[in-house]
């Protein structure tokens, strides 16, 4: 099976944190629809598949800024290029200034069924402080327009570890978010990228972060409130009712293919014999300008060998509570993590951070919470 991916890149405006690949929506804007869809069509033939499709993402930047039958006819292109399962799970992310219960009714009409709100915080504060274009009552009336069009799998994306916040702001979000019942939290610390303007306000002494010991404390009373609200955690950063698991992340954290359509889209899937991962241009002129030529926008390839195949299978398992499959590991390279790295097994061991768990490769709350050092060991 294979996910696809589809790259939204313009917002209302750029967030102070953000370095995704995104950009103020432009005249491009207007042929970015018709490109997506070229691109679509021609990759049919030109790339690895293997069907069928059991989850279509909408990602950005900001796919709602785009209006709901643009977003309509990249999805229609979709399910007539390749094979979505009846159930696939059919993602868009939305900002909550950018969209209206008229749009939501279009959407879930035409096949969407999970809906992910960036909402980031309750405290209309920390979001002017953030950049982000939403208060906290225009979160709160797009997540009702959402339910009363007939979306039943939403996601919450927030973050902590934000200027001028505490641990109580941090808890004071995820209850009133908790309250709500959304099928699926995601809570992210904010990570602090060179290049955007907060970076440059914190560097410059302008803004402070909270420090290292508060943003872990964040964290740890965060994941203990969202179990007591019944949000398990499956993996760093994500929490989910029963059920409620992102099957289209879960594709990334298996490491199963999956292909990224749009400016700088990725992709990810076994060539002939190998693995593969390509990602498109990041240039919104350039890609416009391929697809006009009946050109993939591809702008680099790379064959990918078994053992950083192997490497990228840790890094990405690891990330889940459950971890890696040990049969799924031995069935994939023909050999057990152990043998393949003798001596990062054992550094991993002896620092007690591997799960009690015969069937699977799984990291200790622990060794979650250093998983950045235990990945190190693999290298």
């Amino acid at each position: 099976m294979t996910g696809v991916y589809v790259h939204i890149p313009y917002c209302v405006k750029k967030c102070a944190y953000c370095d995704f690949c995104s950009v103020p929506r432009d005249a491009s804007i207007d042929q970015y629809p018709d490109a997506l869809c070229r691109e679509i069509e021609l990759s049919r033939d030109r790339l690895p598949y293997e069907g069928p499709v059991p989850s279509v993402f909408f990602g950005g930047g900001t796919p709602t800024v785009l209006p709901a039958e643009a977003l309509i006819r990249v999805l229609d292109t979709v399910r007539r290029t390749y094979d979505l399962l009846p159930n696939a799970e059919i993602t868009t992310e939305c900002n909550p200034g950018t969209a209206s219960y008229a749009d939501f009714v279009k959407l879930r009409a035409a096949g969407f069924n999970r809906l992910s709100l960036g909402l980031q915080s309750a405290d209309d504060r920390l979001l002017k402080a953030l950049g982000r274009i939403h208060t906290y009552e225009q979160f709160l009336t797009a997540y009702g327009a959402a339910r009363d069009a007939g979306f039943q799998n939403i996601n919450v994306d927030l973050m902590h570890g934000l200027p001028g916040q505490t641990q109580a702001d941090y808890l004071d979000t995820l209850q009133k978010v908790c309250d709500l019942g959304p099928e699926h939290i995601s809570a992210y610390a904010l990570i602090l990228e060179g290049g955007t303007p907060l970076y440059t306000r914190v560097r410059e002494g302008e803004v402070a972060l909270p420090d290292e010991d508060a943003v872990a404390d964040m964290e740890d009373a965060g994941m203990a409130y969202l179990k007591e609200r019944g949000y398990a955690r499956y993996e760093v950063s994500n929490f989910a009712k029963p059920g409620r698991e992102c099957r289209h992340n879960l594709i990334y954290w298996n490491d199963e293919p999956y292909l990224g359509f749009g400016v700088a889209a990725h992709s990810s899937a076994r060539g002939k014999g190998d693995w593969l991962r390509w990602s498109n241009t990041e240039s919104i002129a350039t890609y416009l300008k391929k697809l006009q030529r009946g050109k993939l926008p591809t702008a680099e390839t790379l064959h990918i060998d078994k053992k950083e195949e192997m490497f990228e299978v840790i890094m990405l398992g690891l990330r889940k509570v459950k971890g890696i499959p040990r049969q799924a590991f031995l069935d994939r390279f023909g050999l057990s993590m152990e043998k393949a790295f003798p001596e990062a097994w054992l550094t991993v061991q002896a620092n007690g951070w591997w799960a009690d768990d015969h069937a699977r490769y799984a990291l200790t709350p622990q060794g979650m919470d250093h998983l950045n050092t235990a990945l190190c060991y693999f290298r």
